[in-house]
């Protein structure tokens, strides 16, 4: 048995997967051994600056410090670490991987981290998002909304296209809103900015042949949370769950308008996510209309696994 470990380091989160490979009626399937997520915030500022601060990197060391404790107390002997949109967009990322290097040599010698392209964080997003799904609902369009970059992704039992926008809750959030709550002015600004995005993504990714919406990360998982009333995050009950669009959008207009000391006292809303959801939840709203449109669809299906699941099979051999 292959026991791995997978490490998926976005924007605005590190997450942990430590998984074992076992046989499936579909071939390679993972058996989850620990989850976990770490708000760190390593893209705090790269999209003004084009660099990592000292303090996202220290934040970032501290939480793959912890990782690579639990990795080798449960005897991980493969692992995989990749860096998406913020390190792709950080001129002084040889620190990063420094780091990252020395952190992850003591689990298994020699490992290091991997900045991927957008094309291969969909792809990965994609594997992950879809081996649980009914194969009579594809094709499906799977969205990883992250902190700098959002993945479209078509296709069926595997992916026929893909284009990464660099839109994501951080950078909006970042770019556009700076008022608490958000002014008129600066989500009308918001909007324009996303909507670029997504016409190069449906540009490149016919969405009008999806007949099922997948959203994966922690905006999707967050505002399901919120759709189905949970007190607090839940996230057995969040995988695979259905949010009509009705209650989806009336979930985001509220978050949008909604001051952040408000937002914090949702039982489903991690604090790290608090001063950012606002602009992910824009960015759902712009999508939601857009599928409408393009496809009829008109529910969001959530999925807790995702490409820290792509990265998973993508070593469990």
């Amino acid at each position: 048995m292959s026991r791995v470990g997978a490490i998926d380091c976005g924007t605005n989160s590190i997450r942990l997967l430590i998984a074992d490979r076992v046989a499936g009626p579909a071939g390679r399937k993972l058996a989850d051994v620990h989850r976990e997520m770490r708000i760190v915030r390593l893209g705090q500022g790269v999209d003004a600056t084009g660099q990592f601060t000292p303090e996202a990197l220290s934040r970032t060391e501290s939480a793959l410090a912890d990782y690579a404790d639990l990795m080798r107390h449960h005897g991980v002997d493969k692992v995989r670490m990749v860096a998406t949109s913020a390190t792709r967009d950080a001129a002084n990322r040889d620190v990063f991987f420094a780091m990252t290097a020395e952190v992850l040599g003591t689990v298994v010698p020699g490992a290091v981290a991997e900045v991927i392209t957008g094309a291969e964080e969909a792809a990965l997003s994609f594997n992950g998002a879809v081996g649980e799904l009914d194969a009579a609902a594809a094709p499906f369009v799977v969205v990883d909304l992250g902190g700098g970059s959002t993945e479209v992704v078509l296709g069926s039992d595997e992916m026929t296209a893909g284009y990464s926008a660099d839109i994501g809750c951080v950078r909006l959030t970042e770019r556009c809103l700076h008022s608490d709550p958000p002014t008129a002015e600066e989500i009308a600004a918001a909007r324009d900015a996303v909507r670029e995005g997504l016409l190069e993504a449906f540009r490149a990714v016919p969405v009008e042949q999806a007949r099922t919406w997948v959203g994966v990360a922690g905006t999707m998982t967050t505002l399901s949370a919120l759709a189905h009333k949970m007190p607090v995050y839940d996230s057995d009950a969040i995988h695979l769950s259905r949010v009509p669009f009705a209650e989806l959008l009336s979930v985001c207009e509220g978050l949008i308008a909604m001051p952040r000391a408000q937002r914090a006292q949702l039982g489903p809303m991690h604090e790290g996510r608090v001063d950012v959801i606002g602009g992910g939840a824009i960015i759902v709203e712009e999508l939601a209309d857009a599928l409408r449109q393009r496809a009829g669809i008109e529910e969001l299906v959530v999925s807790e696994h995702d490409i820290l699941d792509g990265i998973a099979l993508s070593i469990a051999g």
